[in-house]
């Protein structure tokens, strides 16, 4: 116990009695000193529950088992990290960006007729139409004509339709 305590009892001049009285007064010194140690602890606790914890791991993480597990998470989050930028790689190559699909000729044409349709006045008033089914119908057969290289009409709105498709096909 003497030596727990930092006592050197094998110097010369230290006899038995002395280390007795030694021992003696550390007991007496110590049941005296314990009650009100142990009373203060959690007061001192809990005025200050983060520096009580910081002290407490602070001083679980100084010995060699503390010193193990620091280095187990340093492994554990560099293995991650890793993992993370694996996945990563993983995720992106052979990702490409969508292509914006184009347009053909045809729906080009499909659209402008039926943006003449919607200004004039022939399936309803302008900017309505009153029958959408017979206006594609009529603005799809127009521009599959034009496309194949027939004729445009001589008047009313396939006319109209057939020249503005005209310009785009």
């Amino acid at each position: 116990m003497a030596l727990v305590i930092g006592i050197d009892i094998a110097t010369p001049g230290f006899s038995r009695s002395a280390a007795k009285a030694a021992v003696g007064a550390l007991g007496r010194t110590a049941a005296y000193v314990t009650p009100r140690a142990a009373a203060a602890i959690p007061a001192a606790a809990a005025y200050s529950p983060v520096a009580t914890g910081t002290a407490i791991g602070l001083g679980a993480l100084q010995t060699q088992p503390g010193q193990q597990l620091l280095d187990i998470a340093a492994e554990r989050g560099r293995m991650d990290r890793i993992r993370f930028e694996q996945a990563l790689t993983d995720l992106t190559v052979g990702v490409q960006k969508r292509k914006v699909r184009t347009k053909s000729k045809f729906n080009k044409a499909v659209s402008a007729g039926m943006k003449t349709v919607r200004a004039s006045t022939s399936y309803g008033k302008k900017g309505i139409i009153s029958s959408p089914k017979k206006a594609f119908s009529v603005v799809t057969k127009t521009a599959s004509k034009i496309l194949k290289g027939g004729k445009t009409a001589k008047g009313g709105i396939k006319r109209k339709l057939g020249l503005v498709m005209r310009k785009i096909l």
